[in-house]
């Protein structure tokens, strides 16, 4: 049986990436959405290529604060053009129906020592989940905030995979999705 290297996104969906987005922005070129699936107990790796993020991260008001993300499906990489070809598929992604896929925050909460929680809707490939995503904010050697996240993501859920490869055993129902912001230094 020939591999067949599916994507299973996430987000990621991803995480809030923080800082105040009106201000700041997300600095795509050193952020990153990620995921981890496997197939047959082999992990297939892969990330976004294209994704935009919406944040304003408001920590002393969480309750005005939004983390909404829009991530182009047709843009994963996974190390194989055959395989990025395949997941595009009616099977997998569904690129030519359903193209984006997006998560919108409806809450932020604080949990202490700068780790929040991100509570918001995922939609893929038509379909829509609550999902919630912990998300630990630190700052890099520029200054930059820094919002790293993981989450795991039932791929079945969102109908990605048919046939033999809606087998659980064949391809896991667990994705692990790790969402990496950087957001620029408030002058």
């Amino acid at each position: 049986m020939r591999l067949l290297h599916p994507f299973i996104p996430p987000l990621a969906v991803l995480l809030m990436a923080s800082g105040s987005a009106g201000a700041q922005g997300v600095l795509i070129d050193r952020s990153e959405i990620r995921f981890v699936s496997k197939q047959m107990g082999i992990n297939v790796e892969g990330k976004f290529r294209r994704w935009k993020a919406n944040v304003d991260f408001k920590p002393a008001d969480l309750a005005r604060s939004r983390a909404d993300f829009e991530i182009d499906l047709a843009s994963v990489a996974l190390g194989s053009e055959e395989a990025e070809t395949a997941v595009k598929r009616p099977r997998w992604f569904d690129t030519s129906k359903f193209p984006l896929a997006k998560f919108e925050s409806t809450g932020l909460k604080a949990l202490g020592d700068n780790r929040y929680e991100i509570a918001g809707t995922l939609t893929l490939k038509g379909r829509s989940r609550d999902i919630a995503i912990p998300v630990l904010m630190k700052k890099d050697p520029a200054g930059n905030e820094v919002a790293e996240g993981a989450f795991t993501l039932q791929r079945l859920d969102f109908n990605l995979g048919d046939g033999q490869w809606a087998d659980p055993d064949v391809v896991a129902d667990d994705v692990q999705v790790k969402v990496k912001m950087v957001l620029p230094r408030v002058a």
